[in-house]
């Protein structure tokens, strides 16, 4: 087997290969990994202090001991108890320990599984390149392993127990993720190439769905800033902990790399951003995002070194999050591509937006495109879960043009076009209707699904629908702390470019808990991801939006969610929906 090196991080196990491994059980058995595994387990063993050591008679602290439980295991895969009492001197008392020896496999195995596991194939730019053949690739790696690791499994069983299994269980067993990752190159400016040069990039990814992660954090917290002296020079690092994700995020590239301590929270962007083609990777980058670089290297930027800088001299953005637990969470490297993003789009013209965008089509044959404006979990995702719902009534089809982010241009026309960043939505498990997670299952990715403020993540919609450009019939601020009554209806129309500006402006929402804020907050037109670093320049752009919306008839207006509102995280945004139902089909 073909493992170059077998890393671990926390729960996560790396297998980097050059993308050939073992052809049978006796390669698994006999290679170096096979003997790494049992090491692992063995420390294991002992810190828990398992009784099965003392059953089995053996030392696991003593290296020699452990070289016997390898030789123990290599010898049952092709053999029975009674044959390794008479090939395996000092095995002799396993005869009357076949339970405990039975047990002791399906501890190990349970150990193997217990890891998020990951395969890295790795590959250099040419004819022969892996990922020209992604599926062989595959298929000869993340498939034949598992196939063979579950056939290892059974065949040292059977040799225990002397007889077969009633029920086979095709659990994942080999690398629930697998990477084709190659060196390629591309115009890197001068002083980055010593940093970058060197580390592969991602093309192609096999998930082995449902993916269940559980990165440290579960909640993000604070803004990102805005620094003069770039986080990336002067940098050095390992190349080989690091991969590099080439994402599409909406019609930019931003080249995320990623430290192997988060090779998970990594692997997650691909249900959340296109990879870039060979065509957009040789144009090179908009933006340059070093996730997990050494925290020593951050210390200059202050107890939260979440930091962005623009290098105008090289034509890029910079950014850079150090490569420690608290900020071990999704939210940090979705939000720092987003807050990129938005920067180079208010430097081209367009206000970028905290939102969600679809297009509601109902079966009376009234359509209408919303863009519904927030805060994070004022309702945005959880609305459009709710249109989901109600859609068996009376829904023809629904698209989603954003799911958190995009931006709008006012085109020649003088109309407003929505464009979306993401293919993917990262949504709490707390606030979808119960059991929809699990009509996801073969394409989902879950993170921390035990805790407060869990996710799911899974892809939505296309890049050509988040790039298409949209033009927008309803623009609705998503206000998600206000009750409704009388004088604050479900959805409340706004008459003046003013009014609009004060309420999308002040960005109040209620915190549910995505991040470290409590309580009803205020944040400037709900975005902190590049409008409040660039007020000035976005206050331009929002003024300019605002007016041609009016001018041009959009429906600007509220749409009470409640989800902040305690009793209505699901109520508040299916009433809220199905008020904007009967306004888009003329009953309102």
């Amino acid at each position: 087997m073909l493992i170059k090196r077998l890393e671990q991080e926390g729960s996560q196990l790396i297998l980097n290969t050059s993308g050939v491994i073992c052809s049978n059980t006796r390669e698994i058995v006999s290679s170096n990994m096979f003997e790494d595994v049992i090491s692992r387990f063995a420390k294991s063993l002992v810190k828990h202090g398992s009784p099965l050591v003392e059953n089995l008679k053996l030392e696991l602290d003593k290296q020699e001991h452990v070289d016997q439980l390898a030789a123990i295991l290599r010898t049952l895969s092709v053999n029975t108890v009674e044959q390794l009492v008479k090939l395996l001197p000092g095995t002799d008392h396993l005869m009357n320990e076949r339970e405990a020896l039975h047990q002791l496999v399906e501890e190990l195995y349970n150990f193997w599984r217990g890891f998020d596991r990951f395969m890295v194939c790795h590959s250099q730019e040419g004819p022969e390149s892996h990922d020209l053949r992604p599926y062989r690739t595959f298929n000869s790696t993340i498939e034949n392993l598992g196939h063979l690791i579950r056939a290892l499994y059974r065949d040292i069983c059977e040799n225990i127990t002397g007889d077969h299994p009633t029920v086979y269980r095709q659990v994942t067993a080999g690398c629930n993720v697998g990477l084709i990752a190659v060196d390629m190159n591309w115009p890197c400016p001068p002083v980055y190439s010593e940093l970058l040069g060197g580390i592969p990039l991602i093309r192609q990814i096999l998930l082995n769905p449902p993916l269940i992660m559980r990165p440290p954090m579960n909640k993000r917290t604070g803004e990102f800033q805005r620094v003069d002296s770039n986080p990336l020079e002067g940098l050095s690092v390992n190349k080989s902990e690091w991969l590099c994700y080439p994402a599409q995020v909406g019609p930019l590239v931003v080249f995320t790399y990623i430290h192997q301590k988060f090779i998970g929270l990594g692997c997650t962007m691909c249900n959340l951003f296109e990879l870039a083609t060979e065509e957009q990777i040789a144009k090179g980058p908009d933006a340059i995002f070093m996730f997990g670089v050494p925290p020593a290297s951050m210390v200059q930027y202050g107890d939260l070194p979440t930091v962005f800088f623009d290098d105008s001299a090289n034509g890029v953005l910079t950014a850079a999050i150090p490569c420690e637990d608290r900020f071990g969470y999704f939210g940090y490297i979705k939000k720092m591509m987003l807050t990129l993003h938005n920067i180079v789009m208010i430097k081209r013209g367009l206000m970028p937006f905290h939102g969600a965008m679809v297009r509601i089509e109902l079966k009376n044959g009234t359509a209408a495109n919303v863009l519904l404006l927030g805060d994070t979990a004022t309702g945005k995702s959880e609305s459009i879960e709710a249109f989901r719902v109600l859609g068996d009534e009376q829904l023809r089809q629904l698209t989603i043009i954003a799911d958190d982010m995009g931006t709008i241009e006012v085109d020649k026309e003088g109309h407003l076009r929505g464009y979306g960043t993401e293919i993917g939505a990262f949504i709490r498990l707390d606030d979808l209707r119960s059991g929809y997670a699990f009509t996801q299952l073969d394409r989902a990715i879950f993170h921390n699904p035990h805790m407060v403020n869990a996710r799911v993540i899974i892809p939505v919609t296309t890049l050509s629908e988040v790039l298409r450009g949209h033009k927008v019939d309803y623009l609705l601020y998503a206000n998600n702390y206000e009750p409704v009554d009388e004088n604050h209806l479900l959805i409340q129309k706004m008459h003046t470019v003013e009014e609009a500006l004060d309420t999308f402006g002040s960005g109040r929402a209620m915190a549910k808990g995505t991040t470290t804020s409590t309580g009803l907050t205020q944040t400037y037109f709900a975005n902190v991801f590049g409008p409040t670093q660039y007020q000035s320049e976005h206050d331009v752009l929002a003024q300019k939006v605002f007016k041609a919306a009016f001018d041009s008839g959009v429906y600007v207006a509220h749409m009470r969610t409640r989800l902040g509102i305690d009793g209505f995280e699901a109520k508040g945004p299916e009433e809220a929906a199905q008020a904007l139902f009967e306004l888009i089909s003329g009953r309102a």
